[in-house]
């Protein structure tokens, strides 16, 4: 669905430059920024996907993945088509690399997605799949409805989003993951077209704005597993976000363009899992295995089982009001 978009400014010659996230694409009269959402019609820019949606679906909270949220609660969860990142290993690329007019798209107003997560039995509502940032206009929007109906409110994001669009979602983020592709900026260049340093920012952001802030880093063999490229990202979090910061380190699987490249051994995940520790860190995740021990949350002071995961489910054992019935210390977990 077509409507005017947000965050931009005219320039000579019927040009305008979008100002949505930090690729600030001076775009053409007819064309499109980067995202492959945002077109140019006659000096004005326009968003091409509000209340387009391509996927739905009521999702575990924890597959967001956001373990320190709500465990056990459900959030229905909506994608669109497009994307400002062009990562070559992307899961999604069928929605994340398809036009509006390409793909089959159910519209939807800003009122439908709290309706339908209450009647659904869900607990919130998710804004995922592929980048939510590029549909600022309508989950801004529907996320108004949404804490009005009193339900919670996600995103899941790549993290590349301007400061000002950021804190005007923001007011109705109740949790946010942020995907930290690497920690050196040639990946992002070659791997990702984008740039690391604005995916820091909006982590800082979030963490100032107090969303509930998890962060999780994809493992790929050869091109961002490096103890010190691991060690620097772990000191990053630590220094910059904070020791009770989840971080969920997962495992690669060769995908779209990336077919070449060999799955992360579990040996890879282990270490960074390590590494992670010793930095100080004190809630540390593996995902996309069976990770065993490494998908429960256990007390950093006596060691308890707080939470049992198996898969997307989740089994509250020694913790309540936040805290650990063993020895009392307070634990970082969103609950009910």
């Amino acid at each position: 669905m077509r409507k005017e978009a947000s965050f931009w400014r005219k320039k000579a010659g019927n040009k305008v430059q979008c100002f949505l996230c930090p690729h600030e694409c001076v775009v053409s009269d007819g064309g499109r920024g980067i995202c492959g959402v945002r077109e140019n019609k006659g000096g004005k820019l326009f968003t091409l996907i509000y209340g387009s949606v391509s996927s739905v679906a009521a999702d575990p909270i924890e597959k967001k993945p956001l373990y320190h949220f709500h465990p056990g609660s459900y959030a229905l969860s909506f994608g669109t088509v497009g994307c400002n990142l062009f990562c070559k290993h992307c899961q999604n690329y069928s929605i994340s690399r398809a036009k509006p007019e390409d793909y089959p798209l159910r519209e939807f107003s800003p009122d439908e997605p709290a309706l339908l997560a209450k009647e659904r039995g869900c607990d919130g509502v998710a804004w995922t799949y592929n980048e939510p940032a590029i549909w600022h206009e309508f989950t801004l929007d529907a996320s108004r409805v949404v804490k009005r109906e009193g339900l919670y409110v996600v995103y899941v994001s790549n993290g590349f989003i301007n400061e000002e669009p950021f804190r005007e979602i923001g007011r109705y983020l109740d949790a946010i993951n942020v995907d930290v592709k690497a920690f050196n900026d040639d990946f992002y260049k070659r791997v990702a077209g984008a740039r690391l340093q604005p995916v820091l920012d909006t982590c800082r952001l979030a963490r100032e704005l107090g969303i509930h802030l998890e962060v999780t880093y994809l493992v790929i063999p050869g091109l961002n597993d490096s103890v010190d490229e691991v060690k620097s990202f772990c000191s990053w979090v630590y220094d910059e976000l904070g020791a009770d910061t989840p971080v969920h380190f997962t495992r690669f699987y060769p995908y779209y363009k990336m077919l070449g490249n060999p799955p992360t051994p579990f040996e890879t995940l282990e270490r960074a899992y390590n590494i992670a520790q010793r930095e100080g860190l004190r809630f540390v995740y593996l995902g996309n295995v069976q990770a065993g021990k490494y998908d429960n949350t256990y007390c950093p002071k006596c060691g308890a089982l707080l939470i049992e995961r198996f898969g997307f489910s989740s089994k509250i054992k020694n913790l309540e009001d936040g805290r650990c019935t063993v020895c009392g210390e307070r634990t970082p977990v969103v609950m009910d």
